[in-house]
């Protein structure tokens, strides 16, 4: 989402751009660190209260970062948004695949991805134009009322407990997993990918913000040249 708010915060904040791009690198850190801690402290909680819990948390980073007063709150803000993220996609994703048939896990993890998709087509320019409208902190006020309903329904419709019946959970065998070959080259196919996605998708609005101000100062104040009138020879 901060994609398109960069230039806002930095100018609302009185920071530099690449100091309001660190916020971006702030949530990635949150992510890097929290997903294998958070993913083994979740193992025997229930799936419901840790998806619900994971959504209050992100719901009160989103709510204190539109309240932020200064630039270190709202970075703080971000890394604890960050761990709630990336640890309610660790629970989802396990969640998605517990609840159906095995020949069903596939496009059960599919179905809950393709959520992450929308919500970079449509959210980031949905947040991008808010904040044009009312300010970046709109955006974030926009993020947690989302997020509000989304607890609701979760609340509403997941079943109560594991999600699975007679589900073996050790952390000696999630670690097992982890000795996979294939498994680690999924993970440098995912951090490459998201990678250059984000150092992309970052900077676009800082960059057309620029070019557009470099091109109205060429451009824009000259006054259009005058028609030579027609004479008779």
């Amino acid at each position: 989402m901060l994609s398109g708010l960069l230039p806002g915060i930095a100018a609302d904040l009185g920071v530099s751009i690449p100091d309001a791009g660190l916020l971006v690198s702030a949530f990635a850190l949150g992510m890097f660190v929290g997903a294998p801690v958070l993913a083994v402290a979740t193992l025997r909680v229930p799936r419901r209260t840790a998806l619900v819990a994971f959504q209050l948390v992100f719901i009160a980073g989103h709510a204190a970062g539109a309240l932020a007063p200064a630039y270190g709150l709202l970075f703080a803000t971000r890394v604890v948004s960050a761990l709630a993220y990336v640890g309610f996609w660790a629970v989802a994703a396990a969640t998605a695949v517990s609840l159906v048939p095995p020949g069903a896990k596939g496009k059960a993890l599919s179905v809950v991805a393709m959520g992450l998709t929308l919500a970079t087509v449509v959210g980031v320019p949905a947040g991008t134009a808010l904040s044009q409208h009312a300010g970046w902190r709109a955006a974030f006020w926009g993020v947690a009322a989302l997020t509000v309903l989304s607890a609701l329904s979760l609340r509403a419709v997941l079943p109560a407990g594991h999600g699975t019946v007679g589900e073996p959970l050790s952390v000696r065998r999630e670690m097992r997993g982890l000795a996979r070959p294939a498994l680690w080259v999924s993970f440098l196919v995912t951090a490459l990918t998201f990678g250059t996605a984000i150092v992309t998708f970052s900077y676009l609005a800082p960059l057309l913000h620029s070019s557009s101000i470099r091109s109205c100062s060429h451009g824009c104040s000259a006054s259009p040249p005058r028609r030579r009138r027609w004479q008779a020879p």
